[in-house]
């Protein structure tokens, strides 16, 4: 009875051992977030340092004075999981991307972003991927099958749409943060859904029939994730609009939006679908119906509340790989043969660039083509812009490079780490010395803002929008009255002007089919306690 009661007390103490250290380790971390705002906010008109460049930075300087104090134990708080990266800080950054993006500007340039993020993925793959087959046979690294030097491709093609978000600027940039950032969110589903499908296939043997059950199985993700997007986004906008749970709590309506959008991405991953790409066109039916149905007082909270928790997770995902880029159980691995891992890397930064610059210039080469307007082309200097921001590295490839070569955070094997070790050096080297160049680069080569910038006007049909003339700049009615826009109503016309005539035809059917059943700027019915009432009665 005693032993049993000592071993009862015994095994309590521990718990309560670990929950302190557990809540020791949350508070350190949750100090260093700060840091990283404070000081982000004190870099503000640095034209160099960027907080995802600084959020790294106080995660490698934390983790080596932990190093240090733990007797070169342990580097982090927290260890690296595909988990929580995947499940709870992707989701908001990607929505967020969806819900703020200027529409207009993401879908004039759509054709040129799903080249570059759904074609020059999968071309920047198959570089990689030969590059890998072709070099690291020739270094003592381990038995890596091909699967394993395609999934290095895919790991590899996908580039860190978070850093790029922070170093351009929207409202400056309005026509390279489209294409950079747009491309890079479908980079990120292309990546994600392309390593997933060289998981599930067996490619010791590559035949027609295969390559063709691959390629239905990649379209089938994308389109369906895409409809699920939507179909989310028009359901909140729905239901929302004919209840107006406004007349009595804005928290209902907010919170209704919050996990609606959650949901979407949830339920990609439940029916194993893209919940990147899902997520982000739940972010653009939102903005576009769902934002306009709530009132007032909730467009600012929601706005505010999804760029906060974006921002957050954004700084959340740098300093937590920060840290777990020293993890002394992978670096003990490859500790005997440094200069084998120094040239995995070397070979893995110069396949990305050749990889990247093999679709950019191609693919701007014969877009341009389609271009008859100068100001419409993508110019060299932009072309070679595109090129470098998307040279970066992030969590989305580390994640991917947890999933192909560790078992629960965990390696065992000599290439695996080398991989492992290999991917944390690309990463942040790709982030600290191709992000810190890029402000510099953009402003050397990139337009004039005074030029780019003709105004700045309060547009209520996105929750976060300026008027910028670069490609589709014009407002619709802008676009409706220009005399030298021929009116869209011939075969000739759309074969002319392909973009403006689908965007002419697609808010004729908006505005008569889609915006009177789910809301949006001006479809709002009148309901007692709505913003309608409120502009009712200020008409009068």
């Amino acid at each position: 009875m005693t032993i049993g009661l000592s071993y009862v007390v015994s095994r309590l103490q521990s718990l309560s051992t670990s929950d302190h250290a557990s809540v020791v380790s949350m508070n350190l971390f949750v100090a260093l977030l700060c840091a990283c705002i404070v000081i982000g906010h004190l870099l503000e008109e640095n034209r160099w340092v960027n907080e995802s460049i600084t959020a790294l930075v106080i995660g490698v300087s934390t983790g080596v004075v932990i190093l240090l104090v733990s007797g070169g134990k342990s580097s982090h708080l927290l260890v690296f999981s595909e988990d929580l990266f995947f499940i709870y800080l992707l989701p908001p950054i990607i929505f967020n991307a969806g819900f703020q993006v200027k529409k207009k500007q993401f879908f004039v340039n759509f054709m040129t972003i799903m080249l570059f993020g759904a074609i020059g993925t999968l071309i920047s793959c198959a570089v990689i991927s030969l590059g890998v087959i072709q070099f690291f046979k020739k270094l003592d690294i381990g038995p890596l099958d091909i699967g394993d030097c395609l999934a290095i491709g895919a790991i590899f093609a996908a580039t860190d749409s978070v850093c790029t978000l922070q170093v351009l600027d929207q409202d400056e940039t309005p026509l390279l943060y489209s294409l950079v950032f747009g491309e890079g969110v479908v980079n990120d589903a292309t990546s994600v859904v392309l390593f997933n499908a060289i998981q599930s296939f067996d490619l010791t043997n590559i035949d027609p029939r295969i390559a063709l059950h691959f390629t239905g199985n990649f379209l089938y993700l994308f389109i369906t994730s895409t409809i699920l997007g939507v179909m989310t986004g028009l359901i909140s906008a729905y239901v929302i609009k004919k209840l107006y749970f406004g007349r009595h709590s804005t928290d209902r309506e907010v919170a209704l939006m919050m996990l609606m959008a959650y949901l979407s991405y949830m339920l990609a991953e439940l029916f194993y679908l893209s919940g990147i790409l899902t997520v982000f066109f739940c972010g653009i039916v939102m903005s576009h119906y769902t934002w306009h149905n709530v009132t007032e007082s909730s467009r600012i909270t929601t706005k505010h509340a999804f760029a906060t928790l974006s921002f957050v997770a954004e700084i959340f995902i740098f300093l937590y790989v920060g840290m777990d880029a020293l993890d002394i159980e992978k670096w003990r691995f490859v500790s005997d043969s440094p200069g084998t891992s120094v040239a995995v890397s070397s070979i893995l930064l110069v396949l990305i660039m050749v990889g990247r610059a093999a679709f950019v210039f191609p693919l701007s080469f014969l877009i341009n083509l389609t271009k008859k307007s100068t100001s419409e082309k993508i110019s060299f200097r932009k072309q070679v812009i595109i090129w470098w921001a998307g040279l970066m590295r992030g969590a989305v490839s580390m994640a991917l490079a947890y999933n192909q070569f560790t078992r629960s955070g965990h390696t065992q094997l000599r290439a695996n780490a080398i991989m492992i070790t290999s991917t944390i050096t690309v990463v942040l080297f790709s982030t600290v010395v191709f992000g810190l160049m890029t402000k510099p680069l953009i402003r050397f080569l990139g337009p004039n803002p005074k030029h780019t910038t003709s105004m700045v006007l309060s547009d209520s049909s996105t929750p976060k929008s300026v008027i910028v003339p670069l490609l589709g700049e014009e407002q619709d009615s802008e676009l409706d009255l220009r005399p030298d826009f021929p009116r869209p109503g011939s075969l000739r016309a759309l074969l002319a002007t392909p973009t403006h005539t689908v965007h002419h035809y697609w808010r004729k059917f908006d505005n008569a089919f889609m915006r009177p059943v789910f809301g949006g700027r001006g479809f709002v019915p009148f309901v007692p306690g709505s913003p309608t009432e409120r502009s009712f009665y200020q008409g009068e």
